[in-house]
């Protein structure tokens, strides 16, 4: 008959402090960190990221950059993050630019170092769309600087940007609109210069902008969350010579109003405070180019 003997207190004891020790140890273990991406691979957009600055700001002995973001973006995260980020790419990519063209071999060393101003405001905000102002100010080198506009349209709901195919919706004819824009340019135009030749339609020299290929922001008017029109943004040189200056023509939605696509439609409402060339006071170039 064989016996079963107890293995020795000591010994058993040994056996389970051994393994209590390699639980525990399992439990401290931290996860293994994940592997970095490869080099190039598109940084992703995280919830974090959505907590991106208002403002960014570089000086080189090259270029003075500056990113200016409106508090009315904050509500908008994934907008947020993004634009912060595709603004700071540019603006970082002008610096680069600007110590390449001001270091190279036998540059002047007496030119003055560049400088860009980006400041994004809010236009307008209705209860699906938001619609921002982005003014860029650049000097390079030139024999003045330049400011440009732009406009961009958000839904707030969809997270995405809005063009022109989706707020007119597709194959709308825009007809009526370029010639109301074309009418407002040929008005603002003589009044600012008054001996200035008119814009038309497919012009050689100067001719009046389509509206489907000229950036744009919604309009405010007497009706609270309501758009009441448009303001299309219209660049130095586009419809005249660069003395001339910029404009910006606000169109009312009555003239367009059957073109909008049903998911807009009711984004607009009310009248527009002022219609026709709603330049502000600081864009115009053509009295300062003379005195």
């Amino acid at each position: 008959m064989t016996s079963i003997t107890t293995p020795p207190l000591r010994l058993l004891m040994l056996t389970v402090a051994l393994a209590t020790a390699l639980s525990a140890c399992n439990r401290d273990r931290e996860p293994a960190a994940p592997e970095p991406a490869p080099p190039g691979t598109a940084a992703i957009i995280t919830p974090a990221d959505a907590a991106a600055p208002m403002e960014f700001e570089s000086k080189t002995p090259w270029a003075d950059v500056r990113l200016t973001l409106p508090v009315g973006i904050k509500p908008q995260t994934d907008l947020h993050a993004r634009l912060y980020a595709e603004e700071v790419r540019r603006l970082r990519q002008f610096t680069e630019g600007a110590q390449g063209e001001l270091t190279e071999a036998g540059a002047d060393t007496d030119r003055p170092k560049y400088e860009k101003t980006i400041t994004i405001t809010v236009a307008a905000e209705t209860g699906k769309l938001l619609s921002l102002k982005r003014v860029d100010f650049d000097y390079s080198g030139g024999a003045h600087p330049n400011t440009l506009t732009d406009g961009l349209l958000w839904d707030k709901a969809l997270k995405r940007r809005v063009g022109v195919a989706d707020l007119f919706g597709k194959g709308a004819d825009l007809t009526v609109l370029d010639q109301a824009l074309c009418s407002a340019i040929n008005t603002a135009k003589r009044a600012r210069v008054p001996d200035g030749a008119s814009v038309t339609l497919g012009g050689k020299d100067f001719s009046c902008p389509r509206a489907a290929d000229t950036p744009f922001v919604l309009t405010a008017g007497d009706t609270a969350g309501k758009a009441a029109g448009l303001t299309f943004l219209i660049g130095p040189y586009q419809v005249g010579p660069y003395v001339e200056g910029a404009y910006e023509i606000a169109i009312p939605a009555a003239t367009f109003r059957s073109l909008l696509a049903v998911a807009y439609a009711s984004e607009f409402g009310g009248r527009l405070v002022k219609a026709g060339d709603v330049t502000p006071a600081a864009l115009p170039m053509a009295q300062s180019a003379r005195n």
